[in-house]
């Protein structure tokens, strides 16, 4: 298939598709025009690589994981050919995620004292449904 049809199967665009190749997450083979053509497992391994970024992996991280991109996301999941530091990389990024959450938790519980004392001095407005659309807004 070429970059067209992979980038419609994945709904990742040619752009990145063109980037996992160049940081050798993807192989292509080139036509006699010189076009890309990708094999049918290029399929798995783009939705493996996005769900991977997606998840804050780097693309050095998704490299430990190279050969199970090729598998069903499902099985994918439970690879087991991925060397040993896999697990090491996968705890550190969590590590980090969590270090992130508790930052953002820190700033948020900042922002609603902020807002607090704001409105100390405003009693028609309920500080509660102000933080309930924020949060409905941060939602949509």
């Amino acid at each position: 298939m070429q970059i067209g049809e992979l980038s419609e199967r994945t709904g990742a665009s040619r752009r990145s598709i063109r980037y996992y190749e160049q940081h050798g997450l993807l192989e292509s083979h080139r036509t006699g025009k010189g076009w890309r053509v990708y094999d049918e497992p290029a399929v798995h391994r783009v939705l493996n690589v996005r769900e991977l970024l997606g998840a804050g992996l780097t693309v050095d991280d998704i490299r430990k994981v190279a050969p199970c991109l090729d598998m069903k996301t499902a099985d994918f999941l439970a690879c087991r050919n991925s060397p040993d530091e896999v697990l090491a990389m996968y705890e550190g990024r969590l590590a980090a995620v969590e270090a992130k959450a508790a930052e953002l938790a820190r700033y948020r519980a900042e922002l609603v004292e902020r807002i607090a004392t704001l409105r100390a001095g405003r009693p028609d407005e309920d500080l509660g449904e102000v933080l309930r659309d924020a949060e409905a807004e941060s939602a949509a």
